[in-house]
């Protein structure tokens, strides 16, 4: 003991080695929380990928459907105007 006090020297013992512990152990818990920040950026990357496909989806079958329902109608439109025509 390098000095007397009025502490109980396993008080001060017990109190050093929990800080030591604590010292110890943060580089293992800072890595932890950095590894598991990194999974959670790369688990919303991927979500926000696959709902951008999702939509990116729906947009083209939306395009398609109106394409398709555009390409049906021009013949009647045509047909229309070519009776307006003979008969007007």
């Amino acid at each position: 003991m390098a000095f007397p006090t009025a502490v109980n020297s396993q008080i001060t013992d017990s109190v050093t080695q929990a800080n030591v512990q604590v010292l110890g152990e943060a580089p293992a818990v800072a890595m932890g929380n950095l590894f598991q920040a990194t999974a959670q950026a790369l688990a919303n990357a991927a979500h926000n990928a696959t709902a951008a496909q999702q939509q990116t989806n729906v947009t083209a079958q939306a395009v398609t459907t109106m394409g398709v329902s555009l390409l049906y109608s021009l013949d009647t439109a045509s047909t229309s105007v070519a009776t307006k025509t003979i008969l007007g």
